[in-house]
């Protein structure tokens, strides 16, 4: 501690406080002005997660930095937040549990694990997250102006990023919950099966044990959250396939534009640049499921999904796919004619955008490219049709997965709900907007 710099002081967090072996010492330091937690996942961004935890180390306490390949982030969180209410009659201790906020670095999959184990925990005090962009898309760094570029992991740019967290303003956003639930097959699995394992985030997404109340006999239910977006269709299939060839081959995919590239690559081979010659009809969404949406005064009503659509995303954020934003922003007229707003990220509502094909994917690209505004939502259910395919492919922030259905079940249904929000730490200029923040632009002419 006496060896630090009184900048790096701010964000120290003395052992006794993480730990409750620890003995308490005599008040000796000033409190910090942003006492920080950092979890790395240290197989992220090929080397560059190991390299970034041995620099984090070097920086601050060893005890409260942590690679999530050895302990997990829901342990660490228990065991912290159990002896910070031993100390509760330690002023340094409260002045960290009040002050506290969480450093994440990895993909967009392990942002939302660490998002997740924060809501699960209903923490008296949940500190807000910052987001270290290690992955492939870097989706929740790029909402909240942490980038989307693998970072330096020198001690200049841990430095660095360290500023820009003492500076950030803390942001609410919406948190989704998503309820999975179909009859029990008379043959086959119906278990979402995952590339090769089940990632980390999608333990969340899980099946419900027989006493929750979601059960019903004779029902399998599978619930889950996220806090980006939900898709279904073309981006998971490809999204699916990438991860496959990932845990396939992973000494291929150490460099974040190769992977980018690899991305590309598999959605051209997969067909979908040329959908409508490869891909039969009968994967279309509209001939997958019926689209229910209730509206801002909650009443349910049926969604049109044109044909030619065979993929939908269920946005949070305005980020997706590499820090593009689908919605865009709706002109004046179409915010009057249609009832639209801009994508506010804490107003209880979800964007449903849907796309034909890859090309209309690249739309997004363009200045104020935006893909098919289908609806603003409180609640979305997906009712699948009976026999319509005999699996589909599913994403959820970064994490996708195949999803068996049962053929002869004509109630298979996936429902998208808000629940709460969570805390999130942004930059001053990031991409994410507020509906009660006066500065927000509400509408460009797109």
């Amino acid at each position: 501690m006496d060896s630090l710099s009184d900048f790096l002081k701010e964000f120290y967090i003395p052992t006794y406080v993480l730990s409750p072996e620890s003995p308490i010492p005599a008040p000796t330091i000033a409190p910090p002005e942003s006492p920080v937690l950092v979890f790395i996942n240290s197989k992220s961004g090929g080397q560059l997660g190991g390299e970034l935890l041995l620099t984090y180390r070097s920086l601050l306490n060893d005890n409260q930095v942590f690679d999530l390949g050895v302990e997990t982030p829901d342990k660490v969180l228990r065991r912290i937040y159990l002896n910070l209410e031993r100390l509760k009659d330690d002023d340094l201790a409260c002045h960290i549990r009040d002050k506290l906020k969480i450093i994440v670095a990895g993909g967009d999959g392990t942002a939302g694990w660490l998002l997740g184990v924060v809501c699960d925990l209903k923490l008296s005090h949940p500190p807000p997250i910052a987001t270290v962009p290690l992955g492939t898309g870097n989706n929740l760094p790029f909402a909240f102006g942490w980038g989307k570029k693998n970072p330096g992991t020198d001690r200049a740019s841990v430095e660095l990023f360290l500023d820009k967290v003492l500076k950030a303003k803390e942001m609410k956003i919406d948190n989704w919950h998503i309820l999975m639930r179909m009859k029990a097959p008379k043959e086959g699995p119906c278990d979402p099966l995952a590339p090769l394992e089940l990632p980390h985030s999608l333990h969340a997404f899980h099946r419900v044990s027989p006493t929750d109340e979601l059960n019903r006999e004779g029902y399998h239910t599978f619930r889950g959250g996220f806090w980006n977006y939900f898709s279904l269709g073309m981006d998971a299939q490809i999204s699916y396939a990438f991860h496959s060839e990932r845990k396939l081959h992973p000494e291929k995919f150490k460099n974040q534009l190769v992977n980018q590239s690899t991305y590309v690559k598999l959605g051209c081979t997969q067909g979908w640049f040329c959908a409508s010659l490869f891909h039969p009809a009968s994967r279309n969404i509209a001939q997958l499921a019926k689209v229910k949406i209730a509206n801002k005064n909650g009443q349910w009503h049926d969604l049109h999904i044109p044909h030619s659509i065979r993929s939908i995303v269920c946005l949070n954020l305005p980020s997706f796919s590499g820090g593009l934003n689908p919605w865009g922003t709706p002109n004046p007229r179409k915010q009057r004619d249609r009832d639209l707003t801009p994508p506010f990220v804490d107003d209880g509502f979800i964007e449903v955008v849907g796309f034909r094909n890859a090309w209309h994917g690249l739309v997004l690209l363009a200045p104020n490219g935006h893909g098919t505004r289908l609806a603003q939502a409180n609640r979305v259910r997906f009712e699948f049709r009976k026999g319509a395919a005999d699996h589909t492919f599913m994403r959820m922030d970064g994490e996708p997965w195949k999803q068996p259905l049962p053929m002869d079940d004509e109630t298979v249904m996936v429902e998208i709900s808000h629940l709460g929000q969570v805390n999130m730490l942004a930059t001053h200029d990031c991409r994410s907007r507020s509906m009660y923040d006066p500065s927000t632009p509400r509408h460009q002419e797109e």
